[in-house]
């Protein structure tokens, strides 16, 4: 649950400081695996994007240090107003080389636009400086982004002619795909991606999963996230860095996403732990290979879970790959369901006291049904009678 961002008069919105032990990565997403509740996280992500926000909102820290800008301008980014909205103190631009300055499990402390590193004999002098970001400072650099959001759609739909030329046959005819050992044919397959609400959607899942058992395919960390929640892994697929050991060793098949020149930085991690994985070599992210194989070996239906749907998201992950994504999503066509925020479009409702006086009124109204008949009376006394013969020796024993 996001704690509320608090204001006070002249604080902008902002928390006062924050500190705590200090917890340093330049991936946020190896960095939220360690992060505790309290800690400093220092990170060097320019535009945060919102999984990223929400990952390091999920493990509660006090603070989160960026050695670049969280906004840079290019596109109206969604990570810092989560972080804020969240009451996460938020620290800008303090520059890369206080990544190297800086060691994990050092007491640091957010004063203002200062850094401050805390000493074992209990001074604290500054290491570095940079802009804290407020929610006015957020919103004035999301309006700022958004002027400049048609040179990105620009660059977007370049990027988007640019892979379909290269990579036209593995699209159209499917060149490329390797063979695996999975079964798809005639079966339902489930995509599950480490993206927006992906654990949420996958619990509301549960009873499609367990009615259609289709086959479970997880992206990267998204093969995790099928493991905690209880399923049988069929197949992880992506380049190896976001994934557990545990993902890989647990029986499912493992697909290497590796570059289309062969290089795949992931294999050796896989072979180390005794694993023999199928490589598939291919331009654009690990979910387009996961979705691509599913469609080539016969899936009847692919249901997405945490994938990037709409033009936003697309932009929010700031890479020039995400354009492969959105000719895959064409190319899959009407197989695929997206499955994106079903969590919140099914979310429970009714209350334990409304069930309770529904009940009630439910009980009122057969007794009003009973009274209204002869037949009902008399199923009335007789139930009363019955109920009488069985409270008697508790009145004798009363008594």
């Amino acid at each position: 649950m996001r704690r509320v961002l608090r204001r006070r008069p002249g604080t902008s919105g902002a928390p006062a400081g924050a500190g705590g032990v200090l917890r340093v990565d330049r991936r946020t997403k190896d960095l939220t695996k360690r992060l505790q509740p309290g800690d400093v996280a220092l990170v060097d992500h320019e535009d945060v994007d919102r999984v990223a926000a929400d990952a390091l909102v999920a493990a509660r820290p006090s603070a989160v240090v960026n050695a670049a800008a969280s906004t840079s301008g290019r596109y109206p980014n969604l990570g810092p107003q989560i972080l804020l909205e969240a009451g996460v103190v938020l620290l800008d631009g303090v520059g890369a080389r206080v990544l190297d300055e800086l060691s994990e499990g050092q007491r640091v402390r957010v004063e203002g636009d200062r850094l401050l590193l805390l000493d074992a004999d209990g001074g604290e002098r500054v290491v570095a400086t940079g802009t804290r970001q407020s929610a006015e400072s957020v919103a004035a650099a999301m309006e700022a982004a958004r002027a400049g959001l048609s040179t990105q759609l620009e660059s977007f739909a370049a990027n988007t002619m640019e892979y379909m030329l290269r990579e036209r046959d593995l699209l159209f005819d499917g060149v490329g795909i390797p063979d695996v050992r999975t079964s798809f044919t005639g079966r339902q397959a489930l995509v599950v991606v480490r993206g927006y609400h992906y654990r949420e959607d996958l619990a509301t899942l549960r009873p499609y999963i367990r009615e259609y058992r289709p086959v479970l395919v997880g992206v990267d960390g998204g093969a995790d996230a099928v493991l905690e929640a209880g399923h049988r892994l069929d197949m992880v697929v992506g380049d190896m860095d976001s994934v557990s050991d545990a993902a890989l060793t647990s029986g499912a098949e493992v697909v290497v996403h590796a570059y289309r020149d062969g290089r795949a930085p992931g294999l050796e991690r896989v072979r180390a732990l005794g694993v023999d994985p199928v490589v598939f070599p291919a331009t654009g992210t690990s979910e387009d290979v996961a979705m691509m194989l599913a469609d080539d070996r016969g899936a009847e239906l692919i249901v997405a879970v945490g994938t990037h749907a709409t033009l936003v998201e697309f932009l929010d992950k700031g890479r020039a790959g995400m354009a492969s994504t959105f000719l895959t999503r064409l190319r899959v066509g009407g197989k695929l369901v997206d499955a994106k925020g079903v969590s919140r479009l099914y979310r429970q409702r009714i209350t334990t006291a409304q069930v309770a006086a529904l009940l009630v009124a439910g009980l009122l109204a057969l007794l009003v049904a009973l009274l209204a008949t002869s037949a009902g009376q008399t199923v009335l006394v007789l139930v009363l009678a019955q109920l009488d013969g069985l409270l008697a020796p508790l009145r004798a024993w009363a008594g």
